[in-house]
This record gives structure tokens, C-alpha cells and sequence, in this order.
């Protein structure tokens, strides 16, 4: 399929999901700093429970860069155990504002104008950052238009035929992104897309007839709709 077709394809799926769905509206946050500690506290875990965690530490009063920096491992953890690992979790956080402090003075904003690949670089160095959690970072609290990659990216694509099912990380993304104008608002919505449908629909076979965008475009129809041939 030529470039032009491939990113013709990508849009029409886009925007057949955002008539069906909406735009919707992620990530759900107040602040910068709460979009990062959340894209923390959803590592292995649904979004509800990890939404609970930013409420309870919200309602301690701990989403401010200088209390949640100055705030105890301990202390932490005790008000995210519904984001599971919360021990874990609690380490990585404190971890992220020892360097938020280190490297930009506590400043979100600071962090958000530094060089892409040097920021990338120096999120990835932090144990327990891998590369959904720096990119979630960069796209929604950074406002970098970085595409960011889950494992219903992979399903959904590979089943189209337009990935192979053991695609690395880098590849996946740097077809997207080599297909897609480089846009913070379509790669932010396109992303929330790809995961409601997967979480929704695009898991076995038994719900394919429901997917909106099973035979779109034509001649590039997902797997089942080939096998329904």
C-alpha cells in the first residue's frame, strides 16, 4: 500500500471512531503533574482504580510539585493501594520528583520545553519507566506530539494487516507517526480511540460484527472480515 493510501486509511479509521465515540476527552486531569503521577499509577492496573489512587492522594492534598516532592515513599503509598504495587509506585514517584527537582527545579513546564530525545532519554533512565509510561508523559502532560503505543495498538493494527504481530514498540509508533500529520490533539484523541475500542470491543472474535471500523476502507478489512469472505 503506498504512503498515501496508508495514511488515508488511518484518518478514515480516526474518524469513523470519533463519530461513533466522540472526542474523549484524555487524559482526564486537573494539572500537568496529576497526568503524570497518573500515567504512574495506571502501569498494570484499569484506569478506575488508578483514578481512585489520584483522588485519595488529591483529597490528602499531595498533588502539588512541592508536598508530593517533599512527602515520604510511606506516605504515598498508603493512599494509592487501589493502583495495585502501591509500595512500588509510591518509590517510582518519589523517584520522578527527586528528579523534577534535580533537573528542572520542580518545573513541569521546564521539563516539557527540553529537547525531545534528551527528555525521552532521561525519563527512560528512571527505574520503572517504560516507554508507554515516558510517552503518556510527553504527549499528555508535555504536549509533545509523541504517538504513544499500547497493546491494543498492536491488536487492532496487526488484525488490519497493516502491522506483523510481533512489531517492536518503535516500529508501531514510527508507523503512525510516519503516517499521521504530526498533531498533539490527533494523536492525543486517535490514542484514546485505539483503547476504548480495544477495551470495549477488539478482544476475541465474538464482538467483531459490533466494531465500527471491521470493513474500513475497503479492501483493507480487518482479519474477521476477511474470514467472513
Amino acid at each position: 500500500m503506498t504512503h498515501e493510501k496508508t495514511a488515508t486509511a488511518l484518518l478514515k479509521i480516526y474518524s469513523t471512531l470519533l463519530d461513533q465515540y466522540g472526542n474523549r476527552g484524555w487524559w482526564p486531569a486537573d494539572t500537568p503533574l496529576e497526568t503524570i503521577i497518573g500515567a504512574i499509577l495506571a502501569q498494570n492496573v484499569s484506569w478506575s482504580n488508578a483514578r481512585k489512587a489520584i483522588e485519595n492522594l488529591k483529597a490528602a492534598g499531595l498533588l502539588d510539585v512541592q508536598v508530593l516532592g517533599d512527602a515520604d515513599p510511606t506516605e504515598i503509598s498508603r493512599h494509592i493501594i487501589s493502583s495495585r504495587y502501591y509500595n512500588q509506585k509510591a518509590r517510582r514517584i518519589s523517584a520522578f520528583m527527586q528528579f523534577l527537582y534535580a533537573e528542572y527545579g520542580g518545573d513541569v513546564d521546564q521539563m516539557s520545553g527540553d529537547d525531545l530525545p534528551r527528555l525521552r532519554m532521561k525519563l527512560h533512565s528512571l527505574k520503572g519507566f517504560g516507554e508507554e509510561t515516558v510517552d503518556s508523559i510527553l504527549l499528555y502532560a508535555c504536549n509533545v506530539p509523541v504517538f504513544v503505543v499500547d497493546a491494543y495498538t498492536k491488536r487492532i493494527f496487526s488484525r488490519y494487516g497493516f502491522l506483523e504481530k510481533n512489531a517492536t514498540y518503535q516500529e508501531v509508533q514510527h508507523f503512525f507517526t510516519a503516517h499521521l500529520p504530526k498533531e498533539v490533539p490527533l494523536y492525543n484523541d486517535y490514542h484514546a480511540q485505539i483503547v476504548n475500542l480495544g477495551h470495549s470491543i477488539c478482544r476475541t472474535h465474538q464482538d467483531c460484527h459490533l466494531c465500527p471500523i471491521r470493513s474500513i476502507p475497503p479492501g483493507i478489512a480487518c482479519e474477521y472480515e476477511k474470514n467472513m469472505e
